[in-house]
């Protein structure tokens, strides 16, 4: 039906909010089938740039799943880099290295952690507490491939400083030892 829409489009003129509707909700579609090469396909035949953009961020902005978000904060980065204000910039790519870092987690436990995609330090944060030390390892393993030489609101010395001082908080004892003598 999506694609049928899509010609009718090619034959007589739609409005520009009605295509934008109508290509969200087949880019959802498609992401949520987990059909990646055909959303591709799909923002490819878009020719407005302004069109593509407008689609890409409301479906990022509905928040779908994983793999989805992974996908949108990619194609945003990679094609309209120029065009999105820093804050917003900064925003899908700490969704895209949030993302990046759940799929390093064991699949029954993202669920857990998936909130706080957008928020990856956050997230590391939320590891640590919760005693996830191999996990904690990879995480940020993984944040310091993605990190090198990008701005995204938080830096490898950020993450060294938090854990850091989660290390140090696992030293420190609430009460003193005291040495038996004899």
């Amino acid at each position: 039906d999506y694609e049928l829409c899509e010609e009718w489009g090619h034959l007589y003129p739609v409005p520009r909010e009605d295509l934008i509707n109508l290509h969200r909700e087949h880019l959802l579609h498609l992401l949520e089938m987990g059909d990646m090469e055909k959303a591709l396909q799909l923002l490819q035949r878009i020719e407005d740039p302004g069109v593509c953009l407008a689609i890409s961020e409301q479906c990022l902005d509905q928040h779908p799943n994983l793999a989805a978000s992974h996908f949108l904060a990619d194609y945003l980065t990679a094609h309209f880099y120029a065009s999105l204000t820093t804050a917003r910039r900064n925003e899908i790519q700490a969704l895209y290295i949030g993302s990046k870092v759940l799929l390093t987690l064991p699949e029954l436990s993202r669920v857990n952690y998936v909130h706080l995609s957008s928020r990856p330090l956050l997230m590391l944060e939320q590891l640590l507490m919760n005693m996830k030390v191999d996990w904690v390892a990879l995480a940020v393993q993984t944040l310091h491939q993605l990190l090198a030489g990008q701005e995204i609101g938080f830096t490898v010395e950020d993450i060294d400083n938090l854990l850091s001082k989660y290390a140090e908080k696992a030293l420190n004892f609430p009460f003193t030892l005291k040495e038996k003598r004899s």
